[in-house]
C-alpha cells in the first residue's frame, strides 16, 4: 500500500515538472530570430490589406477566364514550364497533356510511305475539312505529286479537289511525261510550237484582232498572263526568259504594315475606295448568300444567284486546258501551266457545281511536283509549304495569300470590294484568305480568285533534308523555323515527325484542322516506289 502511494506521489512530481519545463522552452523560444521576425510581420501586415486581396482575387479570376477560353494559356504555360526545364522534348507527359493527344488521335488520319508521311487531326473544329494527298511515282513516270487541301464552309470543295483535280492534273503530267521521255509521239507538225490545238493561230499564222477566235482567248490570255507556254521564241524580245518572270513575280510578297496603314479601318475610304455604306451594303449582300438572310428581297437575290440570272456582265468562260503535248518542249515539261490551267479549270467547274446544290464551300490547294531534280510548288491561299536544306535552314515554299497584303488589298479594291478587320483581316469581312477554290458568292466579283502562285526550286542547290506541306492549323501554332527544328530531330519517327508536330500544334492550343505531310529526300533527291494514282 505504501509502495502504491509513492509510485502515485512520484508519478505527480515528474509529469507536473516535465510539463513546466516544456512551457517554459515554449515561452522562452522564439520561431523566428528577430530580423525574420520582422519580416513576417511586415508581411502580413501588408498582405491582409484589403486591395491586396481584392487585387489578387481579380488575378485568380482573370487566369481562370483565359483558362476556360483556350485564348493564351495554354502557349503561355508551355513557353513557362520550358524555360523552367519541365515538360522537355521526350519526356513523360502531364495528366493533362495526356487526355489532350488523346482526344486529338481519335479523330485522326494518316498514311505512310518509305519516303513520306501525312498525320492529320480534327482538332477542335466540329468536323474534319483537310484533305491530302499522295501520289509517289505515278504510274512509274518519275513524278511524284503531293498535295494539302484546308477546305472551309464544308467539305465538298476539298473533296472536289482531291478527287477531280488531283485526277486531272496526275494524268496530264503522266501524259506530258511519256512524250517528254518519247514514250509517246506528238501530234504531227506540233515540236512545241504554238497550233490551233495548244491556243495559237492554225498554220503558225497570227488571228485578226477582231476575229472570234481572238476574242474567246482574250480571257484566257489575261488570266494566265504569267504562266504563258514556252513557244518556238523562247523569250521575249527583251531576251527575258518567261520562267524567270513567273518565278519573280510569285515571290512577290507585301508587308502587313503597309496593307493596313493604307487601310486605316475596316471599309475604309483612300485605297480601298467607295464608303462605308457601300462596303456595308456589298458584306450584306454576301452575308446573305452564305447565311440565307429569310427577307423576300435577299431570298430573290439568292434564288437568282443560284439559278445563274444575278449576275450583271458576261457570262463566265471556262479557262482552257490544253493537250499534253502542248505542255512539252525539247523535252522539257511546263509544270506551272499544267497545274494553273488545270486548276482555274477545275474551280470554275467547282463554282458552277456549287451553285447548282448551293454549296458555299471553298478550300485552299497546295501543291507540289517533284520531277528528278525539279520542285514545283503551287500556292491557292494560307497553306504553306517549307523546305529543310541541308544546312538545316527553313526555305519558304509558298507565301500565304492574306486580304491585307498590298498586293491582295488592290486587287480586290479594284474588284469593287474592301477588307475588314473582323478578329483577322477578311475579303469583305467574310474569308480569312484572299485565294481559293470555290467560294462562289466571292467569285461573282472576283473578290476572291483561284490564280495560283508558282514557285520552283532546283533541288541540286539546297540539297533539302525533307519538306513540310501544312494546313494552317499548324501554322497558327508555329513558325516556319520551328516547325523545321521540331521535325528535323524526329526524322527517324515512324511518321517522320509529322504525327509528332501534328500532336504538338494540337496540345498548343489550335482550333483548326490539323494536317501535316513531312516528305523525306536523300542526297537532294526523292527515292519512291510506284503509285497507280
Amino acid at each position: 500500500m505504501e509502495d502504491e502511494l509513492e509510485d502515485k506521489i512520484l508519478y505527480q512530481t515528474l509529469s507536473k515538472s516535465h510539463m513546466k519545463l516544456l512551457s517554459k522552452f515554449a515561452v522562452g523560444v522564439t520561431p523566428l530570430n528577430s530580423s525574420l521576425s520582422y519580416v513576417w510581420k511586415v508581411m502580413r501586415v501588408y498582405l491582409l490589406k484589403p486591395e491586396v486581396l481584392i487585387a489578387g482575387l481579380l488575378i485568380c479570376l482573370f487566369v481562370l477566364y483565359l483558362q476556360a477560353a483556350e485564348v493564351w494559356s495554354r502557349g503561355f504555360i508551355r513557353r513557362i514550364s520550358s524555360s523552367l526545364g519541365f515538360g522537355k522534348p521526350g519526356g513523360p507527359r502531364s495528366g493533362k497533356l495526356a487526355m489532350l493527344v488523346s482526344a486529338a488521335e481519335k479523330h485522326s488520319w494518316e498514311e505512310r510511305t518509305t519516303g513520306s508521311a501525312v498525320y492529320a487531326v480534327q482538332g477542335r473544329r466540329a468536323r474534319m475539312e483537310d484533305r491530302y494527298v499522295i501520289s509517289e511515282n505515278i504510274n512509274n513516270c518519275g513524278i511524284s505529286l503531293f498535295a494539302i487541301f484546308d477546305g472551309h464552309g464544308g467539305e465538298y470543295a476539298a473533296e472536289y479537289a482531291k478527287t477531280v483535280l488531283v485526277k486531272n492534273i496526275n494524268q496530264k503530267l503522266q501524259q506530258s511525261s511519256a512524250i517528254a521521255d518519247g514514250k509517246e509521239s506528238a501530234p504531227p507538225g506540233a515540236n512545241g510550237k504554238p497550233t490551233s490545238d495548244c491556243g495559237g493561230p492554225p498554220d503558225g499564222k497570227p488571228d485578226s484582232p477582231g476575229s472570234p477566235k481572238n476574242a474567246a482567248n482574250d480571257r484566257e490570255k489575261d488570266v494566265n498572263e504569267r504562266y504563258k507556254l514556252l513557244n518556238g521564241a523562247g523569250s521575249n524580245g527583251n531576251g527575258n526568259d518567261p520562267s524567270a518572270v513567273q518565278r519573280r513575280q510569285s515571290f512577290r510578297k507585301s508587308k502587313t504594315e503597309d496593307a493596313i496603314g493604307m487601310v486605316g479601318g475596316a471599309g475604309g475610304t483612300g485605297a480601298m475606295g467607295g464608303s462605308n455604306s457601300n462596303n456595308q451594303q456589298l458584306e450584306n449582300d454576301l452575308l446573305s448568300k452564305y447565311m440565307g438572310n429569310q427577307s423576300p428581297a435577299r431570298q430573290q437575290v439568292k434564288k437568282n444567284l443560284l439559278n445563274g440570272t444575278s449576275g450583271a456582265g458576261p457570262t463566265p468562260v471556262k479557262p482552257k486546258t490544253y493537250e499534253a503535248h502542248c505542255y512539252v518542249q525539247d523535252g522539257s515539261i511546263n509544270f506551272g501551266k499544267i497545274i494553273t490551267d488545270e486548276v482555274l479549270a477545275a474551280d470554275f467547274d467547282l463554282v458552277e457545281a456549287a451553285k447548282r446544290m448551293s454549296d458555299f464551300a471553298g478550300t485552299t490547294a497546295l501543291i507540289a511536283v517533284i520531277h528528278r531534280s525539279k520542285l514545283i510548288v503551287a500556292n491557292v491561299g494560307d497553306s504553306r509549304g517549307v523546305m529543310c536544306d541541308y544546312k538545316g535552314n527553313a526555305i519558304p515554299l509558298s507565301f500565304d495569300h492574306k486580304p491585307q497584303q498590298v498586293r491582295e488589298q488592290k486587287r480586290i479594291a479594284d474588284a469593287g470590294g474592301f477588307i475588314a478587320f473582323k478578329g483577322v483581316w477578311r475579303v469583305a469581312g467574310i474569308l480569312a484568305t484572299s485565294r481559293a477554290l470555290g467560294d462562289y458568292p466571292l467569285k461573282e466579283k472576283n473578290l476572291v480568285i483561284a490564280d495560283p502562285d508558282i514557285l520552283s526550286f532546283d533541288l541540286v542547290d539546297h540539297r533539302p533534308q525533307f519538306l513540310i506541306l501544312a494546313s494552317d492549323g499548324l501554322w497558327d501554332t508555329f513558325t516556319n523555323e520551328e516547325a523545321v527544328a521540331y521535325v528535323r530531330e524526329r526524322l527517324d519517327e515512324p511518321h517522320f515527325g509529322a504525327k509528332s508536330i501534328a500532336l504538338q500544334s494540337y496540345s498548343r492550343g489550335s482550333v483548326d484542322n490539323i494536317t501535316v505531310l513531312v516528305v523525306v529526300l536523300k542526297n537532294g533527291r526523292f527515292e519512291v516506289g510506284s503509285s497507280s494514282d
